[in-house]
């Protein structure tokens, strides 16, 4: 038999809540001495109380999770808390998107005085032989592109590493948009090989692009906002305008992420705007 104080101790938790939960019927000391007062608890009581914490710490209200203790098994307890963890998880994974969206948007309104100190140059960007994974997001939305970037990379790596096919330049996103102002991803590598199907992935010659407005963007790809609207500030300024989806071109990823270095090209048509400057 332990101590109140003890048993607080082995479970990690304050006597002041081990006494609360006492008062909500939730965890009742297995011996109260009559003459003193004092609360006894059993060792095998802890597992109890983890469960309680665990569903506490999960979100469940103390009448919830008085309700699932006296009344759930151990077995359906199991799966109650793998699906709420599932759940978190999600919301996490939400939440970190839409943390990324605000620090990107942030980013771009403290770079946007500095859109003309961006290096951007003009010149082709020659036919390149890709393999190609597609997938479409929703919108051009961070929180929408995101999670469909990462999986297209992490299947087009595994369908080339299953075809022993080894990239011969570094990955490029290509971004097009496409019906019900949907957005047209493709994951491509610079291969060598065949044109036409395969497991996972399909080879196709990307054409050239004439003219191509190229900058570079420095740190992680969630951040590239802000240069694809320097870029855009470039281009409203010049005597070109945009025809076309831009590329992102992941030309040193082997460092950190603020380390990344990708290089952005943007589509243009010349002379067929008016000139701002």
């Amino acid at each position: 038999m332990l101590g109140i104080g003890e048993f607080a101790r082995r479970g990690r938790i304050s006597v002041r809540m081990l006494r609360h939960y006492d008062a909500m019927g939730l965890l009742a000391p297995a011996h109260v001495d009559e003459w003193t007062g004092r609360r006894g608890y059993e060792v095998s009581q802890l597992a109890r109380l983890n469960r309680l914490v665990v569903l506490k710490e999960l979100g469940f209200t103390l009448q919830q999770v008085k309700t699932i203790l006296d009344e759930v098994d151990p077995v359906e307890l199991h799966g109650m808390l793998r699906l709420r963890r599932m759940e978190l998880e999600a919301q996490i994974d939400a939440d970190v998107a839409r943390l990324a969206e605000v620090e990107a948007r942030l980013r771009a309104v403290d770079e946007a005085s500095d859109s003309h100190d961006l290096d951007v140059t003009v010149r082709t960007v020659e036919p390149l032989r890709v393999a190609v994974r597609s997938g479409v997001a929703t919108s051009y939305d961070p929180a929408s592109i995101s999670p469909v970037v990462q999986p297209l990379f992490d299947e087009i790596i595994a369908a080339l590493d299953a075809a022993h096919l080894r990239p011969v330049g570094p990955a490029l996103v290509r971004y097009e948009r496409g019906p019900q102002d949907r957005v047209c991803v493709d994951v491509c590598f610079p291969v060598e090989a065949d044109l036409g199907p395969r497991d996972g992935f399909a080879v196709v010659d990307l054409p050239p692009i004439d003219h191509a407005a190229i900058a570079l963007h420095h740190g992680p790809p969630e951040g590239v906002m802000a240069t694809i609207q320097s870029l855009a500030s470039w281009i409203d300024r010049s005597p070109y305008r945009s025809s076309g989806g831009n590329r992102e071109v992941y030309l040193d990823c082997a460092g950190a992420r603020d380390t990344w270095v990708l290089e952005i090209q943007e589509p243009l048509l010349p002379g067929t705007a008016r000139s701002r400057r």
